[in-house]
């Protein structure tokens, strides 16, 4: 793994970034934190910065340790084969490699940097040390891993039953951030399990609707409320882009990638 240089980081640094990672595994006041806790988390969390292609953990091996997204992305991705398939993309706050830990099971897939990642790193030592000695940031733990496991349930019902079109237009609504989806055709289409040419479809088809424009590695979504119909999701509106497709939209193409 190749690492950036880290320069001095004081103690101050590092409790501010156990403040932020004990809010990133928690809900609001469910289980707060006492100073005692942040402090300790502090002392036990080790910051890494990461190249863009640098790799955090390989498919298949055991999980050493917890990781949690600072700054960047970052790719999981598993392979079969000659198949490989992208699991997820890791944002800011999202975290990975605690269930892995818990259950004493071998990662499904590996993990690298799409661009320069900030990362939080806890070792399966230190992890286990804190599960063990502070109830409250194991209850927030515990309420982290909950709501990944029901997101992830809710992601697979989402894609059962739905087509590609209804599947792509949730991906994107879940993928965005910043109004846009920063990542190319080709990784939205191992997203979904599907082929380049199917993507690049749909896409030309959302955008004479108005309701996306693309550009290279890129898809600004310009319509949510009407994506989240086209997606079936709760509380979409119906928008005039919907009931009746544009026979003109602004310029700019399906990117070739």
């Amino acid at each position: 793994m190749r690492r950036l240089g880290l320069g001095h980081r004081g103690p101050t640094d590092m409790m501010h970034e156990a403040a932020w990672l004990a809010r990133c595994v928690g809900r609001g006041e469910w289980a707060p934190l006492t100073e005692a806790d942040i402090v300790d988390l502090g002392t036990r969390m080790e910051r890494v910065d990461l190249e863009a292609g640098a790799p955090l953990f390989a498919q298949g091996e055991a999980s050493r340790g917890v990781w949690i997204v600072r700054e960047g992305r970052v790719e999981l991705a598993h392979r079969e084969g000659t198949r490989r398939v992208i699991v997820a993309i890791m944002h800011p706050g999202d975290v990975d490699g605690d269930i892995n830990l818990i259950l004493h099971m071998p990662l499904a897939y590996s993990g690298h940097a799409i661009e320069p990642v900030h990362a939080l790193r806890l070792s399966d030592e230190n992890f286990e040390t804190l599960l063990l000695t502070s109830p409250a940031l194991a209850r927030r733990w515990l309420s982290s891993v909950a709501f990944r496991l029901a997101h992830a349930h809710r992601r697979v019902l989402q894609l059962s039953g739905h087509d590609l079109t209804q599947q792509l237009a949730g991906l994107l609504l879940d993928e965005e951030r910043g109004g846009e989806v920063a990542l190319p055709q080709e990784s939205l289409a191992a997203l979904l399990g599907v082929r380049r040419p199917s993507i690049n479809k749909i896409l030309r088809t959302l955008e004479r609707r108005n309701l996306v424009r693309t550009s290279y590695g890129k898809v600004e979504l310009l319509d949510p409320d009407a994506l989240r119909a086209v997606g079936g999701r709760p509380g979409a509106q119906t928008s005039s882009s919907m009931a009746q497709p544009q026979s003109r939209r602004p310029p700019g193409t399906v990117s070739p990638r």
